[in-house]
């Protein structure tokens, strides 16, 4: 929705939700510096939605525990460090709503309510939302929300800056932290390449990702793996149905799960096709995403964090294939061959940001700036294109109308990127 002017707007929020991202101060950084040079206030809420959503009148938010009114020189330098400076949450106010018509229920909507409470409190006139794709939800329900309100009530604009390492954004084409995060997770990649050189082994390496597949081809193909699987690749021999049970109509119903047989004679075929060619050595990447499409044998018993996604980090199928594999190489040849597991991904996280990170954070920052105080707009998503050209996607082209829902953007199988990583990888002939 777009609004006559800016002359509403003298103060603003930023807020950080979700898993930390480099470039994250270079976002906050430029956006903030714009505000401030524009004349008006900004106000770094802290770790994301958890004090907001608990606003309670009686009880004001408490300066430096919930929130951070900033002044220049805490910008001084800030666009190259690590970290989120406003801090981070995974809060959650809008749980529990899955339609539009939970937007009128008042139960439903009481954390929405809170934080929009709490934002006015501070006296914020406008929030720029920063985080993942659960976080634009947020953002979307909020501005939703408060659409709803009576003639006269005060609105708080919205607009979102979209983050995640793991570049499975809608609406854009790279997210900012996603190539710092390939940096970082390739070159561990080439040191577990040499290792594996000088013991003859290999390494089964599980990127984080989420459910696609852009981290683990990227760190695949800038750190020399030989063989990198995504959820795009289970499909074929490395597909299984089984029944599983929805939980949102408590119905059974056919998914596609990943074969672990399938998989684990895909490593031993390249190991096999290695070997012929006199390499006893390797690695494999794989992505976390992976995890999730396990038989349900293997998450029964995983925990879920606040938005219902499974706690990929606790499975790590890097160490189950690598058993797996081991095990079949040595039912098919007689020999033993070491295979060891690895997570990467934590370490990436708050790693000193790339130089593209920070010229794509910091556009970024100032396309929010911009999108409230030159475009007077409310419910978007900042975005670029090309070269650096800044966009603005209405939440309604991002979000499912029915379901509230977000979507996953996933690598197209066949398309020039995922061909890029097969094709830089060992040729196979299954044995």
């Amino acid at each position: 929705m777009e609004t006559n002017g800016a002359g509403d707007i003298r103060r603003v929020g930023i807020l950080f939700s979700g898993g930390p991202a480099p470039a994250a101060n270079a976002v906050i950084g430029a956006a903030a510096s714009a505000i401030r040079r524009s004349g008006r206030e900004v106000v770094g809420i802290k770790h994301g939605y958890t004090g907001l959503q608990g606003y309670d009148p009686s009880a004001p938010l408490v300066a430096e525990e919930h929130y951070h009114l900033l002044e220049d020189r805490d910008l001084w330098g800030l666009r190259n460090t690590r970290g989120v400076f406003v801090g981070t949450g995974r809060a959650n106010p809008g749980k529990g709503i899955r339609s539009p018509k939970d937007l009128d229920d008042p139960k439903k909507t009481e954390k929405l309510r809170r934080v929009r409470e709490g934002l006015i409190s501070l006296g914020i006139d406008a929030l720029i939302s920063i985080g993942g794709d659960d976080t634009l939800k947020t953002a979307n329900f909020l501005y939703e929300y408060q659409k709803r309100l009576p003639a006269g009530e005060k609105r708080v604009r919205v607009v979102h800056v979209p983050k995640t390492i793991d570049n499975d954004y809608r609406g854009i084409d790279f997210t900012f932290g996603f190539f710092t995060a390939v940096d970082v997770m390739a070159h561990e990649l080439l040191n577990l390449r040499a290792d594996a050189k000088a013991t003859g082994g290999y390494f089964i390496v599980e990127t984080m990702g989420r459910k696609a597949g852009w981290l683990s081809y990227g760190v695949a193909i800038a750190g020399e793996a030989h063989l990198v699987v995504g959820v795009e690749d289970v499909r074929g021999a490395l597909a299984i149905e089984e029944d599983a049970l929805d939980p949102e109509t408590g119905t059974k119903r056919k998914v596609a799960r990943l074969s672990m047989d399938a998989l684990a004679d895909l490593v031993v075929d390249l190991i096999l096709a290695r070997e012929a060619r006199g390499k006893k050595y390797g690695t494999v990447v794989l992505a976390e995403g992976l995890a999730e499409m396990l038989p349900e044998a293997y998450l029964r018993d995983v925990a879920r964090d606040e938005h219902g996604h499974v706690s990929l980090g606790r499975i790590d199928i890097g160490k189950l294939v690598a058993k797996v594999a081991a095990d079949r190489y040595e039912a098919r040849t007689g020999r033993a061959k070491k295979l060891t597991g690895v997570q990467l991904g934590y370490e990436s996280r708050c790693a000193p940001p790339h130089a593209f990170d920070v010229l794509l954070g910091s556009q970024l920052g100032m396309g929010a700036f911009r999108a409230l105080t030159e475009k007077g707009l409310d419910g978007h998503m900042v975005s670029v294109a090309g070269q650096l050209e800044l966009r603005y996607v209405p939440f309604k082209e991002l979000v499912n109308p029915d379901t509230l829902l977000t979507e996953v953007r996933f690598i197209e199988p066949g398309s020039d990127f995922h061909r890029l990583a097969a094709e830089l990888g060992t040729r196979i002939k299954p044995s």
